[in-house]
């Protein structure tokens, strides 16, 4: 048995906690990072624009749309599917209501499925790509633009798949500072 110090084991002890620590604030990047460029876990592409091959063989895409518990938005699909070529470029919009009497600030989190779809499902430009201000009882119809990379036939899993479905969810996020300070009462006012 070795005698250790007070201080070495109390030491040791820091850095493991320090160690595990940078692991798991590493984590989260880390693993968005990796779903980006694998598509795991329905993880969608980005491109800066439209490719140059486009199948003749056709993908039914569905669409999909719902809330974070507490989002007092509306929010639905304007279409429920399309289909489209592999490779052609989609263009889908998404509806936002606001019945609030408040500005409502919101974000959107996305995946596609079936998971083995998600690498080949490139957006374009995307509304969830920023936050989303309405006002109150403002409505916003908000445009997605994407495509079937063609590589998704050359894949074991991606190459059977006839369907694929986006789906989004808003969540309520603080009010940006400028956004805020016009929807906050004037200071000093009396009632």
């Amino acid at each position: 048995m070795t005698n250790r110090s007070p201080g070495r084991t109390a030491g040791l002890l820091v850095g493991v906690v320090l160690t595990m620590g940078a692991l798991s604030f590493a984590a989260v990047p880390f693993y968005n990072w990796f779903c980006r460029v694998t598509g795991f876990a329905g993880t969608t592409s980005v491109a800066t624009s439209a490719p140059d091959v486009v199948l003749d063989r056709e993908i039914l895409v569905r669409f999909d749309a719902s809330k974070e518990a507490g989002m007092p938005w509306d929010f639905k699909p304007q279409q429920h599917s399309m289909r489209l070529k592999i490779g052609e470029t989609g263009l889908a919009f998404y509806e936002a209501h606001n019945p609030t009497d408040r500005t409502v600030a919101g974000t959107a989190s996305y995946n596609v499925t079936p998971d083995s779809a998600g690498g080949y499902f490139t957006k374009i430009a995307c509304f969830c790509f920023t936050e989303q201000v309405l006002a109150p009882g403002e409505t916003a119809i908000m445009p997605v633009t994407f495509y079937v990379d063609s590589e998704i036939v050359k894949d074991p899993e991606g190459k059977f798949v006839q369907e694929i479905t986006l789906s989004y969810t808003f969540h309520e996020t603080a009010l940006p500072e400028s956004q805020a300070a016009l929807a906050a009462p004037p200071t000093g006012a009396v009632n």
